[in-house]
């Protein structure tokens, strides 16, 4: 006599800057189990593969379930013809390059897609959260760093490069240092670590940027701390000028918003529609920026509903 019956079922991977998530997703899309572990982003590329196997085990054993196939949402630009790593930020060591997807199924025996996180994020929100039934929208992530993805007409659009809609290193945002090496992207004004880090300047302190962290920024603009309402403030507006570039260039105008600092909504969304009021785009349109339903778990879920649809190889 046989045990009880395994229920198949597909699991979604997020990899991020600072955690490594997985979720079991039910046929009607609900989160049925769930794990995560810190990412090992300054171990190298191996190392982070072996926690995203480990996570995805850890969460598949949290309820009766045979795998079938396995999404991941994996930050940097990826390549979609063999699921690698085509390129990274300087904060994941030995990442660019990584055969991401060909090592995930020799580990799991299962087929796997691997797609950018931001664009996993908005596949995820538009099933079944804040973009649910939207053809034209940018999902943003704000978090270790910024990144972006473009849905038109549809469909997501990613470019011949697939490298659309990385609005995070977009330049003309100051004169700080991007996590990429370069100058003025968006990523150094609504990032975590870069709140974290002006904070600290706009205080006269250098010092402690790798302790503090921007939920600690919020914590302290929610008390009155000026700094800390200046820092958030200057983020939100940037969101905005993102979104009104976006909206001007290819007419979108609706945004998604999410990653760890999104968590601070309450602080980002006046100057994000203050920066919005202030310089609308040419079409004079409404945009509309609101906050991802799914929260930490949105990428995971995106990418589990890719795996699930059958786009993996």
């Amino acid at each position: 006599m046989g045990g009880p019956t395994r229920l198949p079922a597909a699991a979604g991977i997020d990899i991020g800057g600072t955690t490594t998530s997985a979720v079991v997703i039910g046929d009607d899309g609900a989160i049925v189990a769930e794990a995560s572990l810190p990412t090992p982003a300054r171990e190298g590329g191996t190392a982070m593969f072996r926690t995203a196997v480990r996570v995805c085990e850890m969460a598949m054993s949290r309820g009766r379930f045979e795998l079938t196939a396995v999404g991941v949402g994996a930050a940097g630009v990826i390549d979609p013809a063999d699921g690698s790593i085509l390129a990274a930020s300087n904060s994941f060591r030995d990442w660019a390059g990584y055969p991401l997807a060909s090592d995930l199924r020799m580990a799991l025996h299962v087929p796997v897609v691997v797609e950018n996180d931001v664009n996993a994020f908005i596949e995820g929100e538009r099933r079944i959260g804040a973009a649910r039934g939207l053809d034209d929208v940018l999902g943003m992530t704000l978090g270790t760093g910024v990144g972006g993805a473009l849905v038109i007409g549809g469909g997501l659009h990613t470019g011949p490069n697939g490298a659309a809609g990385e609005i995070g290193h977009v330049p003309g945002f100051g004169n700080q240092r991007c996590s990429c090496g370069r100058t003025g992207h968006l990523e150094t004004l609504a990032s975590g670590p870069a709140i974290a880090r002006r904070y600290l300047e706009r205080r006269g302190s250098g010092n402690g940027a790798a302790e503090l962290t921007a939920v600690d920024v919020a914590a302290a603009a929610r008390e009155g701390d000026p700094a800390a309402a200046a820092v958030f403030d200057d983020a939100g507006r940037a969101v905005a000028t993102a979104a009104v570039m976006v909206a001007t260039l290819v007419d979108v105008t609706h945004v998604v918003v999410g990653g760890g600092v999104a968590r601070a909504w309450d602080l980002l969304q006046p100057a994000i529609e203050a920066g919005i009021a202030a310089e609308p785009p040419v079409s004079e349109q409404p945009i509309t920026v609101v906050a991802s339903l799914l929260g930490v778990h949105a990428v995971a879920v995106g990418a589990a509903f890719l795996a699930d649809r059958g786009v993996c190889t």
